[in-house]
């Protein structure tokens, strides 16, 4: 099967239009149950069972509103791609959309800055599952243990996309199922009646019993979004994975209209549960060794609920990770069609696998992960803080993106408008304030200013680049000017 690199903008964002396979290279190799999963398990990180903690500690039971809020943008943002996504299946998303609509300098910034974000986050995850492995298994050193489920990912992600959604079904419904379990359990225990459980089960009472709802005052509420935004991350890879479908139109229209009940439940949920079995000032809550949720199943008296979650949460790192392989080398492999990073990416082998653009990824992942074990507290430290509010720079992007995309649908193709944002424009500049107010107030926290300003003084780096560049001689894309070429691997 033959790669053919876009021959312009307006090709690189049709993609797949309709039911078959892509026309870019790709095969169709993701079923509809792998979709379900991916915009299911999309939304759960490791960051909900391990960093929802620090968020309670914070903003006590307000939590809930912060968690509420942070929901609300992702609800309006997933619904502002997926008008844009159902209308035009593109491997490279809100990336391609941006470039059609913003120009050919947003969507190479926004595209390799989102493919930064996700080879940080490969490093930082392949970490994480590590510490887990060693801890089971202390025979093994840690870098060994990274390198092994790294290259494990790699391999599967290499084989065909099917082998990747084969792997994130199996992780993602674990996730699901945990969740799941843990709300109905902890929900009947909130009660008292759970048949043997230790909590005494308070109802309702521990939502207001330590110094009322919100014990820091309504400011915590803002506190916590900061502590929360980032976990959502991931919501919308879906969209990038509905392109390499039989149906991508069903699957984007299907992810998000399902998104509203999927945070509602699995986040909102999930916390609500936790802030109702325990006082939000409970130890086990605050210890960074154990995890609200942890603390929750020890408190109705789960045998190795430490254990059990260890299961989960790494479940969710490999999840996590495998997720951010496919993303990031899809995101490649956009940027190389549309003449933005190196020929080779937009090549898919016979197997409709874009080989170079996955092993690239991976390459920068690796190195992350030996500055993560070389130079922890600098150089990596500086790779986090450099692409921390990217998620947010993203979801900006896809606000200001859906602003034009509207009229350009409604003005070539009105009859693929099948999800519509609602009460548009003026949700969409609603969202744009929310999501400004919350870049605004990182700067007044430390850690918040320090993600922000390097996060922009790296996305300034990079538009300066993408400007520069589309000023040089002979700098027009590849396929800008050009037919279509056969690009095969072997």
């Amino acid at each position: 099967m033959s790669a053919q690199p876009a021959t312009n903008t307006a090709e690189a964002t049709a993609g797949s239009s309709g039911p078959g396979a892509p026309n870019d290279g790709l095969k169709a190799g993701l079923k509809n149950r792998h979709l379900s999963m991916i915009a299911i398990g999309g939304v759960i990180g490791a960051g909900l069972f391990v960093g929802s903690g620090a968020g309670i500690a914070k903003a006590g039971p307000g939590i809930l509103i912060s968690y509420a809020l942070v929901g609300l943008m992702v609800v309006l943002v997933m619904r502002m791609l997926g008008e844009m996504a159902a209308a035009n299946p593109s491997s490279g998303s809100f990336s391609a959309y941006a470039d059609r609509a913003l120009g050919r300098w947003a969507g190479f910034s926004i595209g390799w800055l989102y493919w930064f974000f996700w080879v940080v986050v490969l490093a930082v995850e392949a970490t994480a599952g590590a510490t887990i492995l060693e801890g089971w298994v202390p025979q093994v050193p840690q870098w060994a243990w990274a390198l092994i489920v790294m290259v494990v990912l790699t391999g599967a992600n290499l084989v065909s996309v099917s082998s990747y959604g084969e792997f994130e079904f199996w992780f993602a419904g674990i996730k699901v199922v945990a969740i799941a379990a843990f709300i109905v359990v902890g929900g009947l225990a909130v009660f008292g009646v759970l048949p043997g459980s230790d909590n005494e089960g308070a109802g309702f009472a521990h939502l207001t019993d330590h110094g009322g709802f919100l014990p820091h005052g309504p400011g915590a509420i803002l506190t916590g979004v900061l502590l929360v935004v980032f976990s959502f991350m991931g919501s919308e890879i879906v969209t990038l994975a509905a392109g390499e479908s039989a149906d991508p139109q069903r699957a984007v229209t299907k992810a998000t209209n399902s998104v509203i009940w999927r945070v509602a439940v699995f986040y909102l949920g999930s916390i609500f549960v936790v802030v109702t079995l325990l006082p939000w000032d409970d130890a086990g809550i605050a210890d960074k060794t154990k995890g609200s949720y942890v603390a929750a199943l020890d408190s109705i008296g789960i045998p190795h609920a430490g254990q059990v979650m260890n299961v989960i949460v790494l479940t969710a790192v490999l999840s996590c990770l495998n997720s951010g392989l496919y993303t990031a080398s899809r995101m490649a492999f956009s940027l190389g069609q549309r003449g933005d990073a190196p020929a080779a990416f937009a090549k898919a082998t016979s197997r409709g696998v874009p080989q170079a653009a996955i092993l690239g990824s991976v390459v920068f992942g690796f190195v992350a992960v030996w500055f993560n074990y070389q130079w922890p507290d600098t150089v990596f430290q500086f790779l986090l803080n450099s692409s921390g509010a990217v998620a947010l720079f993203v979801w900006l992007v896809i606000c200001f993106t859906q602003l034009r995309m509207r009229g350009i649908i409604l003005r070539e193709n009105p009859d693929k408008l099948i999800v519509r944002m609602w009460l548009f424009p003026y949700l969409t500049w609603a969202t744009i304030a929310m999501i400004s107010f919350v870049l605004v107030y990182m700067l007044t926290d430390k850690d918040g200013r320090e993600q922000v300003l390097l996060s922009a003084a790296v996305a300034v780096v990079v538009v300066a680049f993408s400007l520069i560049r589309d000023r040089l001689p002979g700098a027009r894309r590849e396929g800008a000017d050009s037919k279509p070429k056969e690009s095969v691997l072997p």
